[in-house]
């Protein structure tokens, strides 16, 4: 009798699979496919050591059924039987080698019967049940499984509509979209491999065609790139992180990550897009002893648009050829329904919809608007009209943002899908502005300029800009509304960027952003609510109290600028900070107050305070958004605006005490802090290169110097400490972290020219 090979035989063969390099490196179908013929061949022979005959068979469900196996995947295997005492010992000779090889193992022995009951009440298995193919033993047996498991679904699956249907969502609900999503997850995310195993079973139970065309192109990408991120992470993996992108996209010959994501946004769309049509077109027909009921209403929605089965159509009168609004009618009316759009509609509105030429007229225009402010329900809307290429036929430019990837890390979504999610959080802040029709078109318009030409080439706010003044001539804006539309996107990061990253109660500062916006209330308010809609659309945590309060805080200097008032004084050292400062003075030592989000932080006064005040404050790991450097007294008041990076503040007596020793200079700072860095920093994937930027005229009677980098705990205290060592008197310093990038200002009285690249060279020295 041979010897059949053992558990690790079989590891030892999948990673010399895995290992391939060169000419010897399998494609990723042809890894799936040797990877199934692997496994297959192990099973095939130790069923047969173990003794499986007549009566016993091994069945393969999942990837190893459908010969889609994956690096790294369990292997999902049945071991059915017609019964008898001695299957459990025949399923542990089975079983047990790959437990203990480390094999992943999702496996059941049961009947025929049992199966079949199991998959009634678990959609899943009867999923599953769907894959099943023969391995070893009774080849009859397997054939009865399978032909059982199919017929219960097929007779079964109508009622199975809704349940599947809320299970689907729910695993949406966790784990994302692969369209649209940063960071998407291959096989769970809506548009994935799970998503196309429910679409297989709606074929088998034949209440849909089987996925073919553009959802066939989608399976092969979704497989072929999870089997490259397995592979190259040499264990299971499902989420594609950005930094797997260049190297997953290498090897699959698609370019770089940018275009790989782009690739992967459009597989999701079609996938979820064929989805969402499948489970329509296989709900139940109602019948009553075998004769349809009469047709459900039409109810009407708008001017030739009704509801009817639940989706909206258009009415029995109605043209698209000649009636230019329509289409927006029917969009608007299923937004704000939340209903579908029937599938026939969208085909007949794109063989008939005119395209709209500028100028729009005005009905037709409100329409727009009335879509743009439907709130949540326009995603779904936009997502249907730009599958079917109407979207494209109302803006032609959003074809360079189209399933486009963000470049920076803050952004969890594509810059279409921001777009539009950017537009429902506006929504809900167009009673903060006197011209919510500008806000709704701005916000969709805001990020338009992005996508196009090199990384290098124009801003694109620039180029957006350009593209709003295009959009809002073609829509039969007034001169001045397109002025005001175009001046929105131009300017849409002009709050944000000045709130954070400079000193708003310096009257400089406030007359910047007057003079930037040509003194236009108006203007202000419509960008005080864009963005607020843009960080909220931009991902988790980008629009926090402070970020808002900081906005709303430079708004209302501006407003009252614009109004003539005169400027608030800056604010005066409070009541507890003074205190502080005298105890200090009294005592010669350095003391600590902490009130919730702030640290004042006092000593005598002399060089290299900010520096050590920073580093103590990042031993805490808390992030410093500001720092707002006073003297009173003869004693050096910092004040820190600061928000933890987790847990809670630190123990005011402890932070009392490290500041202390750090003023003293007992407490080996850049020691301790190098060390907290190795152990718990965050890497970026793809770290941005440091970068300087001088401005002049900013602050009144200063220069401000802003640096861009990948962000750390350590950044704000080495920064800190080179201006110190250059002799640089630092009035004032803000932080922003975006997506794992800190921008910090520093404010100080002068730099010559010529000092200039001294200190320069000194900052990203620091970095």
């Amino acid at each position: 009798m041979s010897v059949a090979p053992t558990a690790a035989d079989l590891v030892l063969a999948r990673d010399r699979l895995l290992g391939g390099r060169g000419p010897h490196r399998l494609s990723a179908d042809a890894l799936r496919e040797a990877l199934a013929d692997l496994h297959e061949f192990w099973l095939t022979v130790h069923a047969a050591h173990a003794g499986i005959g007549t009566g016993v068979a091994l069945v393969a469900l999942g990837g190893l059924g459908r010969r889609e196996l994956v690096p790294y995947a369990d292997l999902d295997l049945v071991l059915v039987h017609t019964g008898g005492t001695a299957i459990a010992a025949t399923a542990e000779r089975l079983w047990y080698p790959l437990w203990n090889a480390g094999v992943g193992l999702d496996h059941s022995v049961r009947t025929v019967a049992e199966a079949v009951t199991v998959a009634g009440r678990d959609p899943r298995t009867a999923l599953g049940l769907l894959d099943a193919r023969h391995l070893a033993g009774d080849a009859a047996l397997s054939r009865h499984l399978a032909d059982r498991a199919r017929e219960t679904w097929r007779t079964g699956a109508r009622a199975r509509l809704d349940d599947l249907a809320a299970s689907a969502r729910d695993r949406w609900r966790r784990a994302g979209e692969v369209a649209h999503w940063v960071e998407p997850d291959l096989k769970h995310g809506r548009g994935g491999l799970r998503d196309l195993a429910i679409l297989d079973a709606l074929a088998a139970a034949q209440l849909v065609d089987r996925p073919a065309g553009e959802v066939a192109h989608a399976r092969r990408l979704l497989l072929d790139t999870r089997t490259e991120l397995r592979r190259l992470a040499g264990r299971p993996r499902d989420v594609l992180m950005p930094q797997d992108g260049d190297e997953v996209a290498s090897v699959l010959g698609i370019g770089d990550r940018f275009t790989l994501a782009r690739a992967l946004s459009g597989a999701g769309r079609a996938v979820a897009y064929a989805l969402d049509t499948a489970f329509r077109a296989a709900q139940p027909r109602r019948t009553v002893l075998g004769v349809l009921r009469r047709a459900p209403a039409r109810r009407p929605l708008a001017d030739g648009v009704v509801l009817h089965a639940d989706e909206v159509t258009l009415a029995r009168d109605a043209d698209p050829a000649r009636d230019p609004g329509l289409l927006l009618r029917v969009a608007a009316a299923a937004a704000r329904t939340g209903q579908p759009i029937a599938p026939g509609t969208l085909a007949r509105l794109g063989e008939s919809a005119p395209e709209l030429r500028g100028p729009w007229p005005e009905p037709v225009r409100r329409e727009l608007v009335s879509l743009l402010g439907a709130g949540d329900g326009l995603v779904d809307v936009v997502e249907a009209l730009d599958r079917t290429g109407l979207w494209a036929r109302l803006f032609p430019e959003w074809g360079a943002v189209r399933d486009l990837p963000p470049r920076d890390h803050a952004h969890a979504w594509t810059v279409d899908r921001h777009l539009v999610r950017a537009t429902t959080h506006a929504t809900r802040l167009v009673t903060r502005v006197s011209r919510p029709d500008l806000l709704l078109v701005g916000t969709l318009l805001h990020d338009l300029g992005k996508g196009r030409g090199s990384e290098h080439s124009a801003d694109h706010s620039v180029v957006g800009a350009a593209l709003a003044t295009q959009v809002g001539e073609r829509l039969g804006l007034t001169d001045g509304d397109v002025t005001t539309l175009s001046a929105m996107v131009r300017h849409h990061l002009l709050l944000p960027h000045t709130a954070t990253r400079r000193n708003i109660e310096d009257e400089a500062t406030v007359r910047r952003v007057v003079d930037t916006l040509d003194g236009d209330p108006v203007l202000l308010e419509l960008l005080a609510a864009l963005t607020e809609a843009d960080s909220l659309a931009t991902g988790p945590g980008v629009w926090t109290d402070w970020k808002a309060a900081l906005v709303a805080d430079l708004v209302a200097r501006c407003r009252a600028a614009m109004a003539g008032e005169r400027p608030a004084e800056p604010t005066p050292l409070d009541t507890a900070a003074r205190a502080l400062a005298g105890s200090v003075a009294a005592s010669g030592r350095p003391d600590v107050l902490v009130d919730t989000r702030t640290i004042i932080m006092a000593a005598p006064d002399h060089p290299g305070l900010l520096s050590r005040a920073a580093g103590v404050l990042a031993l805490h790991s808390l992030t410093v958004h500001a720092a707002d450097l006073r003297a009173h007294a003869g004693v050096a008041v910092d004040t820190f605006a600061v928000s933890p990076r987790f847990g809670s503040l630190p123990d005011p007596a402890l932070l009392r005490e490290q500041f202390a020793r750090a003023v003293s200079g007992s407490l080996p700072l850049a020691e301790r802090l190098a060390a907290k860095e190795r152990d718990y920093a965050d890497r970026l994937p793809d770290p941005p290169e440091p970068k300087v930027l001088w401005f002049d005229g900013e602050a009144g009677g200063g220069v401000v110097l802003e640096l861009r980098a990948a962000d750390r705990l350590g950044l704000l205290h080495d920064v800190a400490q080179a201006l110190e060592r250059c002799g640089v008197d630092v009035v004032w310093a803000r932080a922003i972290q975006v997506g794992g990038t800190s921008i910090a200002s520093f404010c100080f009285a002068a730099a010559p020219e010529d000092r200039r690249r001294e200190i320069e060279a000194a900052v990203l020295a620091a970095v």
